[in-house]
């Protein structure tokens, strides 16, 4: 089951972002066996190759499908509302963006200056404040489970930084589940530098590229 959670949301993640709010908050997805048919071969697909190629190719198929009960939407438009909310003066930074995909996930992007120090796996406790509103709100929307997965940039080797990113991910799902959200719905995973949001070339890409994503994906059947 937590392999399908995560299988789902990095499946979002690679089809990209929806514009804005969704245009139909109450509508039903696909048929679940279309969505579990091309999860599984998401599943497979990760098992078989963790770097990144297979995956994508998998996943991006299992994005097309969605088994999502007519609730999920207005539940997911209520807890994007209160991360949007009580993030403000963190996404008014640019330290942290919350973003709505598609088939009602969301996505928290936090940025690695302000969450890590350089060479760190340790959550800054000038960073704990945002992890603490984040956890909160996670735990009272009990439908939605969460998976942490960190990036990196290119500087380094890539073992180096396939580990950092998996610690990193670790960190903040520690910290989160340690203010009460249960460790049954939080999964990471590390990307290292394979998925890259900018070109590595200069230092004003690197640093989009190091950085950890939430996602928070609905489970089925909210009506």
């Amino acid at each position: 089951m937590r392999s399908i959670v995560i299988a789902c949301a990095l499946a979002l993640a690679l089809a990209g972002c929806a514009t804005g709010q969704s245009t139909d908050k109450t509508k039903k997805g696909a048929a679940t066996g279309a969505l579990l048919g091309g999860l599984l071969g998401g599943i497979l697909g990760y098992q078989q190759d963790h770097s990144g190629g297979a995956l994508k190719g998998a996943l991006i198929g299992a994005a097309a499908g969605g088994a999502l009960g007519a609730g999920t939407g207005a539940y997911m438009d209520r807890q994007q509302d209160e991360f949007e909310r009580q993030l403000a003066s963190e996404r008014e930074a640019h330290a942290v963006e919350v973003e709505r995909l598609e088939n009602e996930n969301l996505k928290i992007t936090m940025s690695n200056e302000v969450s890590f120090d350089f060479d760190s796996a340790s959550v800054k406790p000038t960073f704990a404040p945002t992890l603490d509103k984040v956890a909160d709100i996670v735990s009272r929307y009990e439908r939605t489970d969460m998976v942490v997965i960190g990036h990196t940039d290119s500087t380094g080797s890539s073992s180096y930084n396939q580990t950092l990113s998996e610690n990193r991910a670790r960190s903040v799902a520690t910290y989160i589940e340690g203010q009460g959200v249960s460790p049954a719905r939080v999964q990471t995973e590390g990307m290292g530098e394979t998925d890259p949001r900018a070109s590595n070339d200069n230092e004003a890409g690197r640093q989009l590229n190091r950085r950890v994503e939430i996602f928070i994906v609905p489970e089925e059947g909210i009506e």
